[in-house]
Order: structure tokens, then C-alpha cells, then sequence
């Protein structure tokens, strides 16, 4: 599944704060650093937790789609607010 980076940009600080909670070695200041950039953002659990990519994939995937859908449904209630 390709993310994209426009969501990940519009809703950093919230995505940074989830990843936190999950990954809670990750300080503040190194995610800031990856500016948001989800590779940078899996480098860091490596090095951090000695994972692998199958074992934190999924669950980075999952925060960030979160704010994706979230967003999706933000849009279609305006789309269907504007329709009335």
C-alpha cells in the first residue's frame, strides 16, 4: 500500500505521537529529523529495536492509514454537506 505523504505531512504530529506510543525509544527530536518520511521513520525502529521490516511494517502501515481514513470521511461528509 502506497501512503501518502501529503496525509503523513498534514497529520505529523498526531502520526508522530501514535509512532511514539508504539516505538517509545523513538524520541521527539529523531522523528522530527526523519521530517515525516516513512523509510527514515523504519530505519529508526531498526536501529533502535534490532527488528525487522515484517515486524514493524504492519503496524506503521496501520497508524498511519488511520489518518488517512479519517480524513476520507472528513472529505465525504463535506462532499455530501455541499450536495444538500
Amino acid at each position: 500500500m502506497e501512503l501518502n505523504q501529503n496525509i503523513i505531512k498534514g497529520k505529523w504530529t498526531e502520526i508522530k505521537g501514535e509512532v511514539q506510543k508504539a516505538w517509545g525509544k523513538l524520541t521527539n527530536d529523531e522523528l522530527e529529523q526523519t521530517k515525516g518520511d516513512l523509510t527514515a521513520i523504519k530505519g529508526l525502529i531498526q536501529q533502535k529495536y534490532g527488528k525487522t521490516q515484517d515486524d514493524y511494517q504492519t503496524k506503521l502501515t496501520d497508524i498511519v492509514s488511520r489518518f488517512s481514513s479519517e480524513r476520507d470521511k472528513t472529505s465525504d461528509a463535506a462532499k455530501q454537506s455541499l450536495k444538500s
